[in-house]
């Protein structure tokens, strides 16, 4: 049987982990001192062991949630995919999750613990006591040529991308702090014609650029007009075989210059350039299909060591929903 055994962060191997196959941007170190300084809490990193031997780690953050101790590995919220594990070749992810409730409700004591490891599916855990909720995600394969990758966008995707193109607009790579003002303010203007709040604040996004953006893996893409205005932006962070779409957003009054298909068609050859073999372009938003990707339900897992928190997690998420409105 696997265990997980606690192990010290700063005396961690992350260079063993970073090199894992299945390892995601959500687990790396910048990742996570990112969560750690938005979020609170304290970091979780577990080896998963087979006897003496380290077959692979577990990633979460332990917190509390209205005096309730909860392992989040990840939570929502926190505008972070997944984490759960890192596995060598062979080894069971079943049973590597069947040591996390020990490892969770006795050793960390925590009440609650919510898990999306991207390669669990549906059914694998039920008999360990979790329940699954159902998200959806856009997967683009990177691995095809680019010219096939472009002719597996609508005609209409097709067409915009080159009419930005003689339009004049231009998408460039940004390093600079003042990013995170430039998309937030477009943000502002994307949930306001919905009469929405964004569910962060531009501290986050600073916080997101200061955290990943020295590490190269994180790509911010800028889009200016013909007269050289910021007219959108794409959040599009990175790491191994994952790349994936953050956030994104352009001023209305500007979108007939299709800023946004321009981006993301920069961001699909820059990553696939980088060696990306996959976009993950998440969940929500019928737009996204527009691109090529194929759809997939991901589930999220929840298991509560009390009766009945799980329907007030539930409650609560209603609550917080409705509170962006």
């Amino acid at each position: 049987m696997l265990k997980l055994e606690r192990i010290d962060t700063d005396r961690s191997d992350w260079a063993r982990m970073d090199a894992l196959p299945d390892r995601m941007v959500f687990q790396t170190r910048a990742w996570l001192d990112f969560l750690l300084r938005t979020q609170g809490g304290e970091l979780v990193l577990a080896a998963v062991k087979d006897g003496s031997e380290d077959v692979g780690f577990f990633t979460g953050i332990a917190f509390r949630r209205l005096g309730v101790p909860i392992l989040g590995s990840p939570f929502p919220g926190w505008t972070t995919g997944y984490m759960g594990f890192n596995l060598e070749e062979g080894v069971s992810r079943i049973e590597a999750a069947r040591a996390l409730p020990p490892f969770a409700h006795r050793e960390l004591r925590c009440l609650h613990l919510e898990l999306k490891d991207r390669r669990l599916g549906f059914g694998d855990l039920e008999p360990l006591g979790f329940s699954a909720g159902e998200t959806t995600t856009y997967d683009l394969d990177l691995t095809a040529p680019e010219d096939e990758i472009f002719g597996r966008m609508a005609s209409a995707c097709r067409r915009n991308v080159r009419a930005a193109e003689k339009r004049g607009v231009a998408v460039e790579q940004a390093h600079d702090p003042g990013f995170a003002d430039d998309y937030y303010e477009q943000l502002l203007d994307v949930f306001g014609k919905q009469e929405l709040r964004p569910p962060y604040g531009v501290e986050r996004v600073r916080e997101l650029i200061r955290a990943l953006e020295p590490t190269g893996n994180l790509l911010l893409l800028r889009a200016r007009d013909p007269e050289g205005s910021c007219i959108a932006t794409g959040i599009f962070p990175g790491f191994g075989r994952h790349a994936f779409f953050w956030g994104g957003a352009s001023l209305r009054e500007h979108q007939r210059l299709r800023p946004n298909e321009a981006i993301f068609w920069a961001a699909i050859r820059e990553w696939k350039r980088r060696g990306a073999e996959v976009l993950d372009m998440g969940g929500g938003g019928d737009y996204k299909r527009k691109y090529g990707p194929e759809e997939h339900a991901v589930p999220w897992f929840r298991r509560a060591r009390l009766p009945g928190m799980l329907v007030l997690r539930d409650a609560a998420e209603r609550v917080l929903t409705r509170g962006r409105r």
